[in-house]
């Protein structure tokens, strides 16, 4: 919005609509106006449009010539209500998002019906609504995580109608065996009225494209080594088929879109059937381990561990946590149905916060050997935890992979018997948070950190139907592969 000198708040194309109210109102021509103002008409219209920022001295001069204070010219509200819509119109044109469109400017003036005018108005206001409820704020994607979390705790993590989909796409493949095979991937393919092709020149925003009309899957060439199995890509994408998902309506939306995708997926995987059967026996040996369960299905820890929140306390009664932590301290992903209670911002947002140094998240980076098995209890003020956790190496450092247990279910786990022990007072901050104090006396004061600015916690999300796809990359790839 542009801004003349002598009033900061003053719009030009509000007092350019005002000049012309005025201006009709006296009964003036342009060319009468001009001439009575020593101005050209053309220079008047100029304002009159919007286009021009006039001088105090013009305004004046104009003012005098139509017989009203000054400040008749300069007041911030439209003269009637058709000039309103005209000025709205006016300033939704001249936005970015409208010119990146390439389209041209409609003129508000007398010769548009106000039916058409009001339709182009409306037309915007909801453009301009749907643009900014797709570009989320980092407020409204915590909400949503804090949401989503609060769902999945709502049914432990267990959605029976994503097993059952699962199921029936298992039998219809007649696999009767256990983890699913890449023959059965390429069945599930084919029934669903898909074929894979797999590509070297993958848009970068995406992890696959799939072409509708020509019922096409396309993935990469090599997996992208940010630990997304391949196999899981393949399964998440047909998912979405599978489980009826509409294109999403807003961030909420495509999250929980892709929880239900990755759900199933891990279902498809590690089929419930058989996945229970094994965890049955361990448990009756008192021998449930993380590792176990992601040999017997080639899968990767994670999705192991995700794997086991979602059947450990639906058929064992075991109620658990996890968390993915990066090596910082900083929470990345986290799940609890146990009572634990994780470090949160004031929407109820887990993600970003920092983990007490004592949890056995952190704890690991400090083991003497952290790649082998580690086990932990932790006593905190709303009880003892038990804990397994694992250490990913991925191109963004290392991550602990942790799944924990109140105390009295740590008897059904290996490890369950570990000495290792620690006490967590967070969120008192003499726990971990304040420095000791012989640290602080000799160096308070003296310290000037340069903080590492993370800029995609200022950041809105990307604005889009699927946020952070480029659309443009996506067409062209589809069109060089059509």
């Amino acid at each position: 919005m542009t801004a003349s000198p002598f009033s900061p708040d003053v719009d030009l194309v509000t007092l350019g609509q005002r000049l012309r109210h005025l201006r009709k109102s006296k009964n003036l021509t342009l060319e009468q106006l001009g001439e009575a103002v020593g101005r050209a008409p053309s220079q008047l219209s100029l304002i009159e449009n919007g286009k021009r920022e006039p001088k105090l001295s013009v305004l004046q001069a104009i003012a005098g010539a139509l017989g009203v204070p000054l400040q008749d010219l300069l007041r911030p509200e439209a003269p009637s209500r058709r000039a309103g819509l005209e000025i709205e119109l006016a300033h939704f044109q001249q936005s970015p998002a409208y010119a990146g469109l390439g389209l041209p400017a409609v003129k508000g003036g007398r010769r548009l019906p106000a039916d058409a005018l009001e339709s182009l108005v409306g037309l915007h206001r909801e453009l301009n609504r749907l643009l900014t409820e797709q570009s989320a704020t980092p407020e409204v994607a915590r909400r949503a995580n804090a949401q989503l979390r609060a769902d999945m705790r709502e049914r432990d993590n267990y959605f029976a109608e994503i097993e059952q989909a699962a199921a029936e796409v298992l039998r219809s493949v007649r696999n009767t065996t256990g983890p699913l095979s890449q023959r059965g991937i390429l069945d599930i393919a084919a029934q669903l009225g898909f074929t894979l092709h797999y590509v070297n020149d993958l848009p970068g925003s995406t992890r696959s494209v799939t072409d509708l009309a020509n019922r096409r899957i396309y993935l990469p060439q090599i997996a992208s080594g940010k630990g997304h199995d391949p196999r899981a890509v393949v399964l998440q994408t047909l998912g979405h088929f599978v489980l009826g998902h509409p294109e999403p309506a807003g961030y909420g939306d495509f999250l929980r879109q892709r929880v239900e995708a990755n759900y199933f997926a891990a279902a498809l995987l590690m089929p419930e059937h058989f996945a229970v059967g094994f965890l049955r026996e361990a448990k009756a040996d008192r021998a449930l381990a993380i590792d176990d369960f992601r040999d017997a299905f080639g899968v990767s820890y994670e999705t192991a561990a995700h794997r086991f929140t979602n059947l450990a306390t639906h058929h064992f009664g075991i109620p658990v946590h996890f968390t993915r932590v990066h090596e910082s301290g900083i929470v990345y992903k986290a799940y609890e149905n146990d009572g634990v209670r994780f470090p949160a911002d004031v929407t109820g947002a887990i993600e970003g916060q920092p983990i007490c140094r004592r949890w056995a998240s952190r704890t690991i980076f400090q083991a003497d050997d952290p790649y082998s098995s580690f086990y932990q209890f932790t006593d905190t003020s709303a009880g003892t935890y038990w804990c397994t956790v694992h250490i990913e190496s991925t191109r963004s450092g290392e991550f602990s992979v942790t799944v924990g247990t109140p105390y009295e279910h740590a008897r059904w786990f290996r490890g369950g018997d570990t000495t290792r022990r620690t006490v967590s007072r967070c969120p008192d901050p003499a726990c971990c948070r304040r420095p000791p104090a012989a640290l602080v006396d000799r160096w308070a004061g003296n310290a000037w950190p340069s903080a590492r600015v993370h800029s995609h916690l200022l950041a809105a999300l990307p604005p889009g139907t699927f946020p952070g796809v480029d659309a443009q990359d996506v067409y062209e790839f589809l069109d060089r592969r059509a």
